[in-house]
């Protein structure tokens, strides 16, 4: 049989001659292994040296430790930007912002079958069946094929796998064990001839997957339809101009500053070092004004509801209390303090303009400022409102003194400012930025002294919103807001006393006047009166811009306020310096009444409920209040407002509908006072006279009877 044939020839090598063989084999490996180990190991290290690029960095120990942060982000780059697509919905292009930010680098589609599913065991059950049906072949080989398999077979079993020595010293052992299991086999065939067993079919793939191939499934085609009412539709036509293009083109730039002011305002990177490890740590700082943004209003209604619960006692005094004694005081009235309005960041400006919203009757401005030339410095420009007295509305910072300031009477929203720098400029409340939303310069046309009180008019016949300003420079200039920008017009120049002054290589330079307070007629509206540093009065009109309509000698210092009567069209009132308070009808150059006060009067202000009474602060920090129906030469009420020393009353107010005045001082500080029943008396009735309605005209027949108490001596000197 071939199988014993091969069993032979197996122990013929393990015999003696077998052994001799082996052994001069194993001598012969030796021999070449330590011959050439040495260069091959050399070979080796040198292959595995690392190759250096001849232009590649040098860099120090310090440098290679240096860890750098870097910031990955999920956006992709290389999408397009800037796309634009028609929007149905809104009949305009809009740029798309939302783009798909996968990038896809690979994608294989596998028919690989792992062999631990159902599939794969399938398959291999039903390979292992096709193997079992082939005949058995090994029967009919050829015996001499069967010894050199098993040659080779012995061969690779008695190749070296330990060391050489250790090889030699088991030698004798493995021949006899040799012999031993040779004749074990023999015995084994001659009883029983093994069975012949079927070859294991291996899979092509080694790691645990099977080939095989799909086929896609192919979903059926459905059709799916709606019926839907057609969309509406409507015939749009314009006509464009080089004005439309512009505002489109402002629109689109206002736009663009938006979004980068939304970008400035995201969470930065911010890092900083770590002084234990060295290490460079970076964080997002948190952004908190959209979460503030969202409860600002429930954060405001919930502050003033603890205000008013704070002050309630001032609160209920400011509605309900009357001063029941008056009645014993006779025409004597007092002043009840009520709230005190400070702010931390005014402490060293003085009050420099009160001005009441003509809308929001709770609400008004106050600017904030220097009236010492050697200490000028920042303004401040804030709003406060009697619902909350602890902190103001709105609040604006300015590089200049505030001087002056007023409400827009149609657009409460509208605020006109005057600077110390000789600048205006215009804010508008409804916008959230903390800079005016319009402001003159150099180029525009602003005065070259301070700007000492503002004015708004009635839009001109283009509907442009404009206001009127006076200077120190002599100039009375009116601003009109065209186009997003101011556009100045000289409307008069103030002259000097009419002396010129003697300038270089024999020039005749004319002196010009300083203008320190003016203010508009409240019907006429060409005709409007000017306040000098000379103390003088101009009564001027727009359509004259070279000359005068008349001049008053009216004080022997600066003019620090004028104002026109609310109710009669004739009478104005004045203050100055010189410590005196003076009424005039300007038709008559001499003043009516004169009120001497025996300090320097800061402000006057004409009540807003009667014809006849009207206040004035002292720069000793008295308010006088005055009603000519009732007495003629003293006031009603002269009462400290500003109690502490060196502080001095700067301004004064009435509230348009409100029984109150609010005071400022150079202190920063604004005193809000109710007057008493005495102060704000209603002529009584007589008996068997008709009842009058009350409104402007009985005010204007009130002070009309008293001015006609005036002027009578004077007529009949004239007749």
């Amino acid at each position: 049989m071939p199988a014993k044939a091969a069993d032979k020839r197996r122990q013929g090598q393990g015999g003696p001659s077998g052994g001799k063989a082996g052994k001069a084999g194993k001598a012969g490996r030796k021999r070449w292994d330590e011959d050439d180990s040495p260069e091959m190991g050399d070979d080796w290290l040198t292959a595995r040296a690392g190759v250096r690029s001849p232009d590649q960095l040098e860099l120090t120990e310090v440098e290679l430790k240096k860890e750098i942060t870097r910031t990955l982000t999920a956006k992709n780059p290389h999408i397009p930007r800037d796309i634009v697509r028609y929007n149905f919905k809104e009949r305009a292009y809009k740029i798309v912002d939302d783009m798909d930010q996968t990038a896809i680098h690979f994608t294989l589609n596998g028919n690989l079958v792992p062999k631990d599913s159902d599939e794969g065991r399938r398959q291999s059950i039903k390979s292992s069946s096709e193997a079992e049906k082939t005949p058995v072949e090994e029967e009919n080989a050829p015996v001499e094929a069967s010894a050199e398999t098993t040659e080779k077979a012995e061969v690779k079993d008695e190749e070296p796998t330990g060391d050489a020595e250790a090889a030699e010293e088991g030698e004798g052992e493995a021949e006899a064990e040799g012999a031993e299991t040779a004749e074990q086999a023999e015995a084994a065939e001659a009883e029983e001839p093994p069975p012949p067993k079927a070859p294991e079919k291996k899979l092509a793939n080694q790691f645990n997957f099977i080939e095989r191939g799909t086929t896609t499934y192919h979903n059926p085609l459905r059709e799916k339809g709606y019926q839907t009412d057609p969309a509406p539709y409507e015939t749009f036509s314009a006509n464009v101009n080089q004005w439309y293009i512009y505002d489109a083109y402002m629109e689109e730039l206002e736009r663009m500053e938006k979004a980068k002011e939304k970008e400035k305002a995201k969470p930065q990177v911010v890092k900083k070092e770590d002084k234990k490890t060295g290490r460079k740590l970076s964080y997002v700082e948190p952004q908190h004004g959209d979460s503030l943004s969202k409860v600002a209003k429930a954060a405001k209604i919930a502050e003033r509801m603890v205000n008013l619960n704070a002050f309630d006692d001032i609160a209920q005094d400011f509605k309900y209390f009357e001063d029941a004694s008056d009645e014993f005081r006779g025409q004597e009235g007092t002043l009840l303090p009520l709230w005190k309005f400070r702010y931390e960041k005014t402490k060293k400006l003085a009050v420099t303009a009160i001005s009441w919203n003509p809308k929001y009757k709770d609400l008004f401005a106050v600017g904030y400022g220097s009236y010492d030339f050697m200490k000028q410095g920042h303004g401040m420009l804030l709003l406060y409102t009697l619902k909350n007295p602890s902190f103001p509305e709105y609040s604006f910072s300015s590089e200049s003194g505030v001087m002056c300031l007023d409400f827009h009477g149609d657009h409460p929203y509208l605020l006109a400012v005057g600077f110390y720098d000789g600048n205006v400029a215009i804010f508008n409340l409804k916008k959230p930025a903390s800079q005016p939303s319009y402001k003159s310069s150099a180029k525009s046309g602003k005065h070259t002294e301070p700007v000492w009180q503002v004015k708004w008019q009635k839009d001109d016949m283009d509907n442009n919103s404009n206001f009127f300003s006076v200077s120190s420079d002599g100039r009375i200039v009116s601003w009109t807001l065209v186009k997003n920008e101011l556009v100045h017009m000289d409307v008069i120049k103030l002259s000097g006393d009419g002396t010129a002054v003697q300038g270089p290589e024999g020039l005749q330079l004319q002196t010009l006047g300083s203008g320190t307070s003016f203010d508009f007629h409240k019907k006429i509206d060409y005709l409007f009166l000017v306040g000098t540093e000379e103390g003088k009065i101009y009564k001027c009109s727009k359509n004259y811009s070279s000359q005068f309509l008349d001049v008053f000698d009216a004080h022997h210092m600066a003019v620090d306020s004028i104002s026109w009567n609310p109710f009669h069209l004739k009478v104005f009132i004045s203050c100055s310096s010189d410590w005196t308070v003076k009424i005039w009808d300007h038709t008559i150059k001499t003043p009516m009444f004169v009120f001497d006060l025996g300090t320097a009067v800061g402000d006057v202000a004409w009540s807003t409920y009667s014809s006849t009474v009207f206040a004035a602060v002292t720069i000793d920090g008295q308010a006088h209040v005055f009603d000519l129906n009732i007495n003629k030469l003293e006031p009603l009420c002269t009462q400290l407002v500003v109690t502490r020393k060196k502080n001095k009353a700067t301004h004064i107010q009435f509230n348009p509908v409100y029984p109150i005045i609010i005071v400022g001082d150079e202190l920063g500080l604004i005193t809000c006072l109710k007057l008493s029943p005495n102060l704000r008396k209603m002529p009584k009735e007589k008996k068997g006279q008709e009842v009058k309605k009350k409104g402007p005209e009985v005010e204007m027949e009130k002070l009309e009877k008293l001015l006609s108490l005036v002027r009578e001596p004077e007529s009949k000197e004239e007749k």
